[in-house]
C-alpha cells in the first residue's frame, strides 16, 4: 500500500509535466516547428525546452 501512496503523491507532478509538454507542442507548431519532436523534448527537459522554444525564432515557411 505504501507504493500506491508514493505514486499518488507524485501524480500532480506528472500531470503538470505532461501539460507543459502539450503546451510546448502547440507553441512549436505555432513557430512552424515539429510539435511531436518538441513534445518529446519537453518530456525529457521540461521547462528548459520551453525556454529554448520561446527564445528560438519562428521558422520561415517555404514559398514553393
Amino acid at each position: 500500500m505504501d507504493q500506491l501512496s508514493t505514486f499518488a503523491g507524485g501524480a500532480p507532478w506528472f500531470v503538470g509535466w505532461g501539460t507543459l509538454a502539450l503546451i510546448n507542442a502547440a507553441l512549436a507548431q505555432g513557430k512552424n516547428r515539429s510539435g511531436l519532436i518538441w513534445f518529446l523534448l519537453s518530456l525529457l527537459f521540461g521547462p528548459l525546452a520551453t525556454l529554448l522554444l520561446v527564445l528560438l525564432p519562428k521558422v520561415r515557411s517555404k514559398m514553393f
